[in-house]
């Protein structure tokens, strides 16, 4: 974080949403059974008691919660109900800035909530993939279109960065439902990822104030502490896990908040710094490459689920689900702290960030097909 960021930015977007989502989780833990969401031991699934779903309600709450707050106090204050004195400077400079900002947040938020109503559903009753996919699509389509949020690659060709900006929303969505496979693998993976980008937002200024990018990074952060606050229930061996619901809600929020921001400036010299959602979701976009490419060689449907994810794989390897977990989460972090230094370093200091990415991924699968074949023999 630069310099100029108070502690109390990072507070205020935080801790009220670990908080929330800390507290929420016991509500939750205790009414999921009567709310019938309730995940089962099965052939493909590691834990082996029955285990409350619904973490994403907590998840969910403790995201909108401290953002309905301050968006009634920021109404409040632009009516003049309350006066603005209270307000720490930097806060006062921006009131503006946030009340432009309002009507996106609230879109967000209603797509987020819609996606985090279907993947409740799912979780209660389950769903087909077909009718899932087809709310992601729609859902991310409407956002791409209507709102013009869409992937910054430089390149005056709407139909493309529509239909990349489309599948990369669906992909993150399903990435993050795909992690979630383990205790605290999913949540962490997105708690990681989300500190990295708003760190990288915080230090890169944005295409209009020239300042650190405080809505979507403080958005981020908020998003963090909910996350935070889940894994207090979701750490091994888990209470509750985040379900279709959180996983959907969470990939979401993510995606979204890549679009939503600015790595570089067109026409700079650091036009390569769009590379950092690339290199932050390397890890996520990794086990979901290579689980549908594992499904699909075995002549399975790609949306079949399985044991096949880089996590299984890791167990598979000799180790303990806890080391998995733990050599996923430093992966994304070694991956994702290349995005730190995209906007620091030159055209080749770029290329030579994602090399290390890619042998790093390089190394993992290696070790991994390694270990399938000696299972085979």
């Amino acid at each position: 974080m630069t310099h100029d960021l108070p502690f109390w930015f990072l507070a205020a977007t935080v801790l009220p949403s670990l908080a929330i989502s800390f507290l929420a989780g016991f509500v939750v833990r205790r009414c999921a059974p009567r709310w019938g969401l309730v995940d089962h031991p099965a052939a493909r699934k590691v834990h082996v008691t029955p285990t409350p779903l619904g973490g994403g309600l907590a998840i969910w709450l403790a995201v909108v919660m401290p953002l309905a707050a301050g968006q009634a106090a920021l109404w409040l204050i632009h009516r003049g109900v309350i006066a603005a004195d209270w307000l720490p400077a930097m806060a006062a400079v921006h009131l503006d800035g946030l009340v432009q900002q309002s009507g996106p947040l609230w879109w967000l938020l209603a797509a987020a909530t819609i996606l985090m109503l279907v993947g409740l559903a799912d979780d209660r009753w389950g769903l087909g993939w077909k009718p899932r996919l087809a709310v992601q699509f729609l859902i991310a389509a409407a956002c791409v279109v209507w709102q013009g949020w869409r992937l910054t690659i430089f390149l005056d060709v709407p139909i493309l960065t529509w239909t990349l900006s489309v599948l990369w929303i669906v992909g993150l969505i399903n990435s993050f439902n795909m992690l979630d496979n383990m205790d605290g693998l999913s949540a962490g993976i997105a708690a990681i990822a989300s500190t990295i980008l708003a760190a990288v937002l915080l230090t890169t200024p944005g295409s209009n104030s020239g300042g650190p990018q405080l809505f979507v990074g403080g958005f981020l952060l908020v998003l963090v502490g909910a996350l935070l606050g889940f894994l207090w229930h979701n750490r091994p061996i888990a209470r509750l896990f985040m379900g279709d619901a959180g996983s959907y809600f969470v990939g979401f929020c993510v995606a979204i908040s890549t679009l939503l921001a600015t790595f570089a400036d067109y026409g700079g010299q650091s036009q390569h710094a769009v590379l950092a959602p690339l290199v932050v979701m390397a890890v996520p976009l990794y086990d979901t490459i290579t689980v549908i490419w594992i499904r699909i060689r075995e002549g399975r449907s790609p949306f079949q689920p399985d044991k096949n994810h880089f996590s299984h794989r890791l167990v598979e390897l000799g180790l303990t689900k806890g080391q998995a977990v733990l050599t996923i989460y430093l992966t994304t972090i070694t991956c994702g702290l290349g995005a730190l230094l995209l906007r620091r370093v030159d055209a080749i200091g770029a290329g030579i960030i994602l090399l290390i990415v890619f042998c790093i991924l390089s190394l993992i699968a290696i070790l991994e097909a390694s270990a399938r074949r000696r299972s085979r023999s």
